[in-house]
């Protein structure tokens, strides 16, 4: 029997109605803030994510699925989606359109990671883009409108998380007072750790080793090592957030993963995920433009939600969407009848399912199923224009004109 490739999944009934709805509430906010969706391919030159997301970076060392297609060129498919974005933004001169824009999207990204809790080689994220403002006005609209996509998805009891990681400036002074740190504590740490020390010291301090963390700790914070105008900008940022009445932990060790971020970093974590908590990341990413080709400077900050692991913080209290009406039908002519009557309910927008066989049969089906109502339809109840309508949850029963059906569901 063929399966699943490991890692993959299939997202099945009545899982993918929590799916639907996190999606629909990200649009709803994402409508509400001006933003309007991009969609850009899986499949991407492997140079664009080389560039973008660093070299050195796991990504792009050890993650990527990488293939050398039939012309010799090699390929990639995206492991996240805002060197996509833009990319797009570059090649298609969205910078001549006027304002910030402001881009979202809804999608697959790959990564061969090790599956686990919350974590696919598919997976799927809900993303943001706010391209063409330097403002830390920006930074505080994008973080209030994540904040809104999960507060209406649904997900309660999560943490903001926050930092700044500095920019070309202040930056590159801070890793080589890290890496200096870092000569005589790696070999204590963890293999990841070790290697990162060289190659991509920022790294260390998003290691997630219980037994590094005490290492961690005690090294030099970047918090504290910010250039004037860096400093400027991060307190401008937390000045908005609080008008804005949102309530973040300064996390002076919180880094993200991927090279293009400067400035603002932020993350949200939730208690159910374990020891990999976070559920979303984002950050500023003012160079990135540039090192993709462009010739304009386009600044911009965004965040990628994991979806896959914001379903499963939610799925838990949302239950699917109720069935409205499950009808039961005794007999031929009954069967007709009700087709007709379940066409017009679901016109109506009601859910409804026809059942077939026997009554009890078809009862029990209908509460395995959830509905909310089931009507009993026979040639005695079409005779007379009246129906039996049972309240499953309750268990009462009243007798019902057809065209009272309607006003009963709502």
């Amino acid at each position: 029997m063929i399966k699943a490739v490991k890692g993959t999944r299939d997202l099945l009934p009545p899982a993918t109605a929590v799916w639907n709805r996190v999606e629909e509430a990200a649009r709803t906010v994402f409508r509400a803030y001006n933003y309007h969706e991009i969609r850009t391919p899986i499949l991407e030159e492997t140079q664009l994510f080389a560039r973008a997301v660093g070299q050195e970076t796991d990504i792009v060392t050890k993650e990527m699925y990488t293939f050398e297609d039939r012309d010799g060129s090699s390929l990639t498919l995206r492991p996240e989606n805002t060197a996509s974005v833009i990319r797009a933004y570059i090649e298609h001169r969205l910078d001549q359109r006027p304002g910030v824009q402001k881009l979202y999207y809804i999608g697959p990204m790959f990564r061969r990671e090790r599956p686990q809790k919350g974590r696919y080689r598919q997976f799927y994220q809900i993303g943001a883009e706010a391209i063409g403002s330097e403002s830390p006005m920006v930074d505080a609209e994008v973080i209030a409108m994540v904040i809104r996509v999960l507060e209406r998805a649904g997900l309660t009891g999560f943490q903001l998380l926050l930092n700044s990681v500095g920019d070309a400036n202040c930056r590159p002074q801070y890793i080589e007072r890290l890496r200096e740190r870092l000569k005589s504590v790696a070999p204590q740490m963890c293999g990841d750790c070790q290697r990162r020390a060289e190659t991509n010291p920022l790294r260390v301090l998003d290691c997630k080793v219980e037994a590094d963390q005490p290492i961690i700790e005690k090294l030099p914070a970047i918090i504290d090592h910010l250039c004037g105008p860096c400093r400027e900008h991060f307190e401008t940022v937390k000045q908005h957030l609080c008008d804005l009445g949102i309530a973040y932990e300064v996390r002076p060790r919180l880094v993200r993963g991927l090279d293009y971020y400067m400035r603002t970093t932020f993350e949200v974590v939730h208690g159910s995920l374990g020891a990999q908590n976070s559920v979303l990341g984002g950050g500023r990413y003012d160079g990135l433009a540039e090192s993709l080709g462009s010739k304009v400077h386009s600044p911009g900050i965004g965040f990628s939600i994991g979806e896959d692991r914001l379903v499963m913080s939610v799925e838990q209290a949302q239950t699917g969407p109720p069935l409205d009406l499950f009808i039961a039908p005794l007999g031929g002519p009954a069967a007709r009848h009700a087709a007709v009557l379940a066409r017009d309910l679901r016109d109506s927008g009601f859910s409804v399912e026809v059942g077939e066989g026997k009554l009890k049969r078809v009862m029990e089906l209908a509460n395995k199923m959830g509905a909310r109502f089931t009507l009993i339809v026979g040639d005695n109840e079409i005779a007379a224009g009246r129906f039996a309508l049972k309240n499953m949850s309750t268990g009462q029963q009243q007798d019902i004109a057809r065209d009272e059906i309607f006003s009963a569901l709502r």
